[in-house]
């Protein structure tokens, strides 16, 4: 899919479902679909590579402004929390390869892993349905909350602290 299209198609999700949902993004809970993809430096990583850790897993876009608001949070959860337990992980979708996202993570000062997402994983992560997608995986393995769309800082944080008291 074309990136301006995936962008008209992320607002148009995220306008019907704020108005089905009263703007709820919380979806429910289950266990993520493993997969293991590269990094942006062409380096294999897998999600089991953060087995006993809180992840906050964010499938974003260099396109998508909505997915630009949201790397500020990232990074001040990853400063706050990486000796917690806790990591981040942006699965990239951008189509044009990992320079330009390496690039534009340098230039945003992006200070966690980010791998280059396929679309099998995600579509199986729901990403077809709009981005920014951001899924706070549990110490054991388990979805404790779902996001589509922007969401702001402190949602994240209180699922980590809910991931981390278990």
């Amino acid at each position: 899919m074309h990136p301006r299209s995936w962008l008209v198609f992320s607002i148009l999700t995220l306008t019907l479902a704020a108005g089905l949902f009263g703007c709820s993004n919380r979806l429910h809970a289950d266990a993520p679909p493993p997969w293991t993809l590269k990094d942006l430096d062409g380096k294999s990583v897998s999600l089991s590579d953060f087995k006993g850790k809180v992840v906050v897993l964010d499938i974003w876009a260099t396109w998508c402004p909505p997915c630009r608001a949201e790397i500020p949070h990232f990074i001040e959860l990853q400063n706050e929390y990486k000796g917690k337990g806790v990591t981040v992980v942006g699965l990239s979708i951008d189509s044009d390869g990992p320079g330009p996202v390496k690039k534009f993570a340098q230039d945003n000062g992006m200070n966690y892993p980010i791998v280059m997402a396929d679309e099998k994983t995600a579509e199986a992560y729901g990403a077809d349905q709009g981005i920014p997608l951001t899924i706070v995986i549990g110490k054991d393995g388990q979805v404790v909350g779902r996001h589509l769309g922007l969401t702001d800082k402190e949602t994240f944080e209180d699922e980590i602290h809910q991931a981390l008291a278990k």
